[in-house]
């Protein structure tokens, strides 16, 4: 069983605009992370059946300013599968935390999105020293973790072929606007390459295997626990969140706000769950905003 996606393949496609690709040899495998730009470290965090790539439209305008780095996370959209890390939540936020400790970049600011949020959420529960401040977009919490609609992927990922069969309908572009895929993620249709890279690796067995392994991992225990922990988090905190999310409604958003001490809403607006896709540069604007209010506050 191979491990690896051909770099030829459209499945491997980054944009350029991530920046420079590095490959970490870490003790739970290889893992690919992008970097752009210099100054205080940002790490970005994407979520389940997308990669890196998420963030291709709102690295360019924070590289100016800051050193940016994109993680292509084990979520199923990845290019080398880690058959012998740890991938449940936990495990993921594990990984996270080896990133910013092989690169020597903590602490950090931390972007996550999605279930990357939750990710995020995890390592400031389990690494408080490593993270500056935190930026969560529309993301899974608490109970809603993952949301009610998703629990169909949980279906699949433990019925006999499921994966295999959603994968190959995944190829099919008209598919993928579908509510039971992206189409209640973003306003409109992803970049064909995007798309490609986004669905094409879960056609590979060990890449399926890894999802797999994901997605039976997901579990609102790690959200709800990592919760209990929020109040001793006293750095700086922005929700960037999509006003009118079908998925994260905008009250989980005011309770991350209530349970953070420092804590501030910026509202996403005419975005889905996927806001670095609808509206990028509301995004980039919003993070940096957030950025440079906060800067005295940063250890760095």
């Amino acid at each position: 069983m191979t491990n690896t996606i051909s770099p030829e393949s459209p499945a491997a496609w980054r944009d350029p605009a991530l920046g420079t690709r590095h490959e970490l040899t870490l003790p739970q495998g290889t893992l690919t992370v992008f970097d752009s730009g210099s100054g205080d470290p940002v790490v970005f965090v994407h979520g389940l059946l997308v990669n890196a790539n998420l963030w291709r439209k709102v690295i360019p305008p924070l590289a100016r300013e800051y050193h940016c780095v994109a993680i292509d996370l084990p979520f199923g959209s990845h290019t080398t599968a880690m058959p012998d890390a740890d991938l449940t939540a936990p495990g993921l936020a594990q990984l996270v935390i080896a990133a910013i400790e092989k690169l020597d970049l903590g602490p950090v600011t931390l972007v996550g999105n999605d279930s990357g949020g939750a990710v995020s959420q995890l390592v400031v529960a389990a690494r408080p020293d490593l993270v500056a401040r935190l930026i969560l977009t529309s993301c899974d919490a608490y109970e809603n973790f993952p949301p009610p609609f998703f629990n169909f992927v949980g279906l699949a990922a433990r019925a006999p072929g499921g994966l295999t069969s959603l994968a190959l309908s995944m190829r099919i572009r008209a598919v993928r606007r579908l509510p039971i895929a992206y189409g209640w993620l973003t306003h409109g249709p992803l970049d064909r390459a995007v798309g490609d890279s986004y669905v094409l690796p879960v056609s590979t067995k060990a890449i399926r295997e890894d999802v797999r392994r994901v997605i039976g991992g997901i579990d609102s225990k790690y959200t709800l626990a990592a919760a209990k922990t929020f109040a001793d988090f006293k750095k700086p905190v922005l929700l960037a969140w999509s006003a009118g999310d079908r998925f994260f409604p905008e009250r989980y958003a005011e309770r991350l706000a209530a349970d953070f001490p420092d804590a501030r809403i910026e509202w996403i607006h005419d975005s889905r769950t996927f806001s670095p896709e609808d509206q990028p540069a509301q995004l980039a604007a919003a993070i940096t905003t957030f950025l440079n209010a906060t800067r005295a506050e940063s250890p760095r």
